[in-house]
């Protein structure tokens, strides 16, 4: 007895216990602060040593090589390779800094969602609810992973490809111009791991960025089901009085104006970051495809486009996945209030349940500006979209090829 006891106690103690919204991103939040765009703590940037690296990081790595390869772009206009060989891993380069200005001119709020997201309103209720919000944190976490590992795939590919590349000597793995001669030693060396750290810091400041955006949406979602959950067992006809109901509608009323409230402050954050990553998220899988058609099959070049084009779309899916999770889960609201013991309660209840009810008619969707919502609706037409840009692209080839 005494043991089933302790065991009892144990697990309700477990279940009261305060569910960390953040564990699940804080290898993501690590990354971040090595990169330089999230201060240590609940800190801001100001005239501070953390600021100085961070400007220190854009200048050296990140505003460099966007110039060097800018530069080798504008030199080379006419040549249809060199473009598409250089734009198309060049528009994912421009979008890191975006992406940093943007959470500096929203890290105010963005910490401040952090603190709302473990607020006592944002708390799962029992072990139920953590049940039902956990298939949502997985998905993040399998969908972050798979981002990562096409990615750093086709960053591996890339930098090894000049090494095993025997037709050109002292090739460069990105295409970019110098004001100095990079074939020759140890110019080219320090060239090679320039290339190679800003790359690396610029591919894993925009995955870290896009995870985190793809993490406001998780919880948004996560939290759909938590008052689903809640409206389906607002109310026991057998013990509830009055007063405990109205109270227990009233805190599901705030609950979901608060989700809102967060939403729209998210959605603020990363409007422009979406619309950015949308139009070039489209050219990048079209020309990293048509890339496929240039290069020797089965080379290390050719496993690094491949892994390039996977990358951007689990990108863009990451996005529209999330997105249209919260729009799923929003519409369940109604249902989720007929699926309580709705019909036993007191008539004042049901008036104020009644105007909640049409408050939760209308689902809740994220978007950029209103122009592209984040829907797999919305992710189908991407890929149209660059499958569109690869069959331009590779007529203008095939018909440059049969005039020479």
């Amino acid at each position: 007895m005494d043991n089933e006891r302790c065991c009892s106690i144990s697990k309700n103690w477990q279940e009261m216990e305060r569910f960390d919204w953040k564990r699940t991103i804080r290898a993501n939040i690590l990354v971040l602060r090595v990169v330089g765009v999230w201060p240590p703590d609940d800190e801001e940037y100001g005239c501070n040593l953390y600021t100085a690296y961070k400007i220190t990081n854009f200048l050296f790595l990140q505003a460099s090589i966007l110039f060097f390869q800018t530069a080798f772009l504008l030199l080379n206009l006419i040549d249809l390779q060199a473009v598409t060989g250089t734009i198309f891993v060049l528009l994912m380069e421009m979008l890191a800094p975006l992406k940093s200005y943007s959470l500096f001119r929203n890290m105010k709020m963005l910490k401040q969602l952090m603190i709302t997201i473990n607020s006592d309103l944002f708390q799962p209720k029992n072990a139920q609810q953590r049940s039902l919000i956990q298939p949502t944190l997985d998905a993040w976490k399998k969908i972050v992973s798979a981002y990562w590992f096409f990615t750093l795939s086709w960053l591996f590919l890339l930098m090894l490809s000049p090494i095993f590349d025997e037709r050109v000597e002292y090739r460069l793995p990105f295409l970019a111009w110098y004001p100095y001669n990079t074939k020759t030693s140890p110019q080219f060396e320090l060239t090679y791991l320039h290339q190679f750290v800003a790359v690396t810091t610029i591919s894993i400041t925009n995955i870290s960025i896009d995870s985190l955006i793809a993490a406001l949406n998780m919880y948004i979602g996560a939290q759909f089901e938590i008052l689903c959950d809640d409206l389906r067992n607002f109310y026991d006809a057998g013990k509830d009085s009055r007063d405990e109901v109205k109270e227990r509608l009233k805190n599901c009323v705030h609950h979901h104006r608060e989700i809102l409230k967060f939403a729209q402050n998210a959605n603020k954050f990363y409007n422009m970051t979406i619309l950015e990553e949308f139009f070039a998220g489209a050219i990048c899988i079209g020309l990293s495809m048509f890339q496929l058609t240039v290069v020797p099959p089965f080379s290390s070049e050719f496993h690094s486009f491949i892994s390039y084009a996977n990358a951007i779309s689990v990108q863009v899916f990451m996005y529209c996945w999330f997105g249209n999770e919260i729009e799923l889960k929003s519409t369940k609201l109604p249902y989720a209030i007929f699926e309580s013991d709705w019909t036993s309660l007191p008539q004042e209840v049901k008036q104020e349940m009644i105007i909640f009810l049409i408050r939760t008619q209308r689902p809740l969707k994220m978007s950029a500006f209103g122009l592209f919502y984040l829907s797999l609706e919305t992710f189908v037409r991407i890929l149209r979209t660059a499958w569109s840009y690869f069959a331009l692209l590779r007529q203008v080839n095939l018909r440059k090829q049969n005039s020479q």
